[in-house]
């Protein structure tokens, strides 16, 4: 079984190390919120800071007159051996001992100065005590800004707000155990501890009250009076409260003498005062039956047997979240990459595996696992098509031209069989035209292949946390595809040059030869030959063109596909692996600089992921069963 010792050390280990990583509370669900604290809730001037001094057996908080509380005071009570020396320890501070406390309250105004300036601004961020000392009981508490009702001097407007709204931030959540401080010699009904545990904790489960200043009673008067009433009416359910409803505490009220301050002003030793606390109830005629109840001893132990028993009943749960939430991290460090190793070796091991990743998502694109493949094959079926249509053969192959090309083929002398020479020179001008199709294709596939790569490196989840590997893949994948489309723009141009450097001879030889009957030569003011010659010359260019047209067709898209996407599936980032494999370890770690932005988020969830680990571990050392 665990002792009271152990799990309530065990929630301080844990609140420590949330305080450490900014896991404070008041800002969404967070492990510090899961674990049971109990916070002091009280309006300015109720006695909150004599209460807490009471329960330490020191003064240690800073006084005077407005608010003097404006950030968040992480109060942990250690108790130590008898004879042991008294001390405190800030978080800030770690490995300085303060033991002389006054020393603590005057780090306890710089490190809020600190945060906020000299100004009378509140901030949400804790500071973080813990004080060992024989004269305490395991306890932690939190110490909130007094309420308030106004804004004074030097104070923003909003503050009234600010404070209620960061004071709500920890009582509000159903782990809290509500300390409501409401001074006895004020009608309890006006209370502002009161009034917020009534709103946050209707049943009265979690709120336990606190009547300070009994000793100021008005002449003629007694808390037990009301306090008796108060007890009564919580009993039956008849006490009524603010707005009229019934308020009930599941808890025993207690009542507390502070120092007055006069005692404070001579610096009466609080282990006086407590002395005096007790002797004031059992001599009271009206609190002697009760005095065992009374004072500030008794309610740090009844805090602390409380807490212990709601820290073990809520064990269960805590375990529950810690494991919810390191498999989340887990899984969210897995998606946004483990940190790298710092040697060359792993640096270059992790910047090979991106490499591949990218390479395998590339690929996907192109044999269809991804969209933006079929893009290459669109430039084939459609684009180059519609491209060797719209070849200007019609004009160029006009009886004018025809005529032209062949007369000026022909020279001075005509031929004697065929216009050898004409049909050449008819065909290699035609032919030159494929020339422009065929490197248009050669182009529009290198852009998609370019926009491949842009979306593969994207889509890559691996890379997305190495912006300058990124550039580099990049780059490298640009200039293999530069390299690809060269060769490529080579080959399908010498395809073209191929059909224009020898011509298919059986095509022309099975064509008929002799001009059309009715020709006449030897016309006046008319050319060498008959129109018909001319046109039969151009109809049998046409018609090789044709056949030509059909062949390139089939063979400029081989060419581009052997050397553009055969060679980008294949050898993308091989003059990269090649090159990358002889840098040095800052070059390399140059390559691997991450989006700061997106290191931060992983040092973030990495601490997080360490602090719940941790506290898991903890938690599995106690044996809280």
């Amino acid at each position: 079984m665990a002792t009271m010792e152990s799990l309530i050390g065990l929630v301080n280990r844990i609140q420590r190390a949330c305080t450490v990583l900014g896991d404070h509370g008041g800002e969404g669900m967070s492990l510090w919120e899961a674990l049971p604290s109990v916070a002091v809730v009280g309006g300015q001037s109720s006695g909150k800071s004599s209460v807490l001094e009471s329960v330490v057996g020191r003064d240690f908080l800073p006084r005077g007159s407005g608010i003097v509380t404006r950030r968040p005071l992480v109060l942990q009570l250690h108790k130590t051996e008898a004879g042991q020396a008294e001390y405190g320890e800030f978080l800030h501070a770690p490995g300085k001992k303060f033991s002389d406390f006054a020393d603590v309250r005057r780090e306890i105004s710089e490190e809020t100065d600190r945060l906020t300036g000299k100004s009378k601004h509140i901030s949400n961020k804790p500071i973080h005590l813990s004080i060992y000392s024989p004269n305490v009981v395991n306890l932690t508490l939190i110490d909130l800004p007094g309420m308030t009702k106004v804004a004074t001097e030097g104070q923003p407007d909003s503050i009234v707000e600010d404070i209620d709204n960061m004071v709500r931030s920890y009582v509000e959540k159903p782990n809290c155990i509500i300390l409501a401080i409401s001074p006895a010699n004020q009608d309890i009904a006006t209370s502002d501890a009161i009034r917020l545990a009534k709103e946050v904790d209707p049943s009265g489960e979690r709120t336990f009250g606190v009547l300070t200043k009994l000793d100021l009673m008005d002449k003629g008067t007694n808390a037990v009076d009301k306090f008796a009433l108060a007890w009564i009416t919580y009993v039956t359910n008849v006490f009524k409260v603010l707005e009229g409803r019934s308020y009930r505490l599941q808890h025993p009220w207690v009542g507390i003498v502070n120092r007055s301050q006069a005692d404070i002003n001579k610096n009466v030793d609080m282990i006086a005062a407590r002395r005096r606390e007790r002797e004031y109830f059992q001599s009271s005629p009206e609190y002697g039956h009760v005095a065992n109840k009374m004072g500030s001893e008794y309610l740090a132990k009844l805090l602390s047997k409380h807490l212990e028993a709601v820290i073990r009943q809520r064990i269960p749960s805590i375990i529950a979240l810690i494991n919810k939430t390191i498999d989340e991290l887990e899984a969210e460090l897995d998606r946004l990459g483990r940190p790298i190793g710092v040697d060359a070796g792993a640096q270059l091991y992790t910047i090979l595996e991106m490499c591949r990743a990218f390479d395998r998502v590339f690929k996907e694109h192109l044999d269809g696992g991804r969209p933006g493949g079929d893009r290459i094959y669109l430039v084939f079926d459609n684009q180059l098509p519609a491209a060797l249509k719209k070849l200007p053969f019609d004009r160029h192959l006009s009886l004018s031209n025809v005529r032209k090309v062949v007369s000026e083929a022909d020279g001075y002398q005509p031929h004697l069989i065929a216009p050898e020479q004409g049909y050449r020179r008819l065909i290699d001008s035609s032919l030159s035209f494929f020339k422009g199709p065929a490197e248009a294709s050669v182009d529009a596939v290198h852009f998609v292949l370019k926009e491949l790569v842009r979306k593969s490196i994207a889509e890559t989840q691996e890379l997305k946390r190495f912006p300058s590997l990124q550039a580099d893949i990049a780059a490298a994948a640009g200039e293999s595809l530069e390299k690809f489309r060269e060769d490529s723009r080579k080959t399908v141009l010498r395809l073209v040059e191929m059909e224009s450097s020898y011509l298919t001879v059986e095509f022309f030889r099975k064509l008929p030869l002799d001009p059309e009957k009715g020709s006449n030569p030897s016309a006046p003011n008319m050319d060498r030959y008959a129109d018909s010659h001319y046109r039969r010359i151009g109809s049998n260019v046409s018609a090789y063109v044709g056949m030509i047209c059909d062949t390139l067709r089939n063979t400029i898209p081989k060419a581009v596909v052997y050397c553009q996407v055969r060679e980008a599936k294949r050898a993308l980032l091989n003059y990269f692996y090649s090159q990358v494999g002889r840098r040095e370890k800052k070059q390399l770690s140059t390559m691997l600089d991450e989006d700061p932005a997106l290191m931060e988020k992983r040092e973030t969830i990495a601490n997080r992921l360490a602090l719940y680990k941790s506290a898991r571990d903890e938690i599995d050392s106690v044996a809280w069963k």
